[in-house]
């Protein structure tokens, strides 16, 4: 009679089995949900970052150590408030490659891995820039005793560690564009993004690294030249941080799940 029973039961097909576990796992690897976390973590580091570099621009003047200390502490605060900026920024862009990683790995695995090791390049690059940038406060606010130097000494020693962090945020910009470059070849070749955002994140890369070399090689005008030549890649930043949040990722259907790499 039992034996009866089992073979009267229908067969309970594997999907059945494993449904509630794909769909736990799904809720995890979605492109979309991926994507939109990756948005919000872009938008963060977009956020903070400009906060800082526009902060660092209003305190720093080059070649003039007195204005510069002046700036300083006339705005500690805020100065502050940017080194903290570029602590969380950093961090945060971390982990923003890591989730561009886990959506796009499927692509091009050394790609992938490459984008995520130039990312933790510029970050650690960037908390390092934050210790100068704030023991330039300190030396301002009087928080170390710089009384053997005297005024003068004092402002240049403050110019110094500020200049310190200008020059060391351009070196960090290579790794800016380094890191944009697989991404916009992981965008292009995912078909989960348009084609032409990943080539313009790709050319905003390149701009990256050129306004880099203007900078340290032309002399007088490399900051102006930098600035301008960087438009195409914050326009291309801004570009990819809005599709992630508004439109995610594209996929071939709606429960598609990344494929494991091995």
């Amino acid at each position: 009679m039992h034996d009866t029973q089992l073979l009267s039961r229908p067969p309970q097909s594997p999907r059945a089995n494993t449904l509630p576990a794909e769909r736990q796992e799904s809720m995890v690897t979605s492109p979309k949900r991926l994507a939109r976390i990756a948005g919000v973590l872009y938008l963060l580091v977009a956020i903070f970052s400009a906060f800082a570099y526009f902060m660092d621009k209003k305190v720093y003047v080059s070649g003039d150590a007195a204005a510069t200390a002046r700036n300083v502490l006339a705005h500690s605060g805020l100065v502050r408030a940017a080194v903290a900026a570029d602590l969380f920024q950093a961090t945060v862009w971390v982990f923003l490659a890591i989730t561009l990683y886990l959506l796009l790995k499927h692509v091009n695995k050394s790609a992938a891995s490459a984008m995520v090791v130039f990312t933790a390049i510029g970050a650690g690059i960037t908390l390092l820039n934050a210790v100068f940038e704030f023991e330039g406060l300190r030396a301002a606010t009087g928080a170390v005793n710089l009384a053997s130097l005297g005024p003068a000494g004092s402002h240049a020693l403050v110019l110094l560690l500020l200049d310190t962090q200008h020059y060391g945020f351009l070196i960090a910009q290579i790794f800016f564009g380094l890191w944009l470059v697989p991404l916009g070849y992981l965008a292009r070749k995912s078909g989960m993004f348009p084609k032409a955002l990943g080539a313009l994140l790709a050319v905003g890369g390149g701009c990256y690294l050129a306004g880099t070399l203007a900078a340290f090689v032309i002399p007088g005008s490399g900051q102006r030249v930098n600035t301008v030549i960087t438009i195409p890649s914050a326009i291309a930043e801004a570009c990819m941080v809005i599709y992630l949040i508004v439109i995610g990722a594209r996929t071939k259907e709606p429960d598609e799940r990344i494929a494991a790499a091995g």
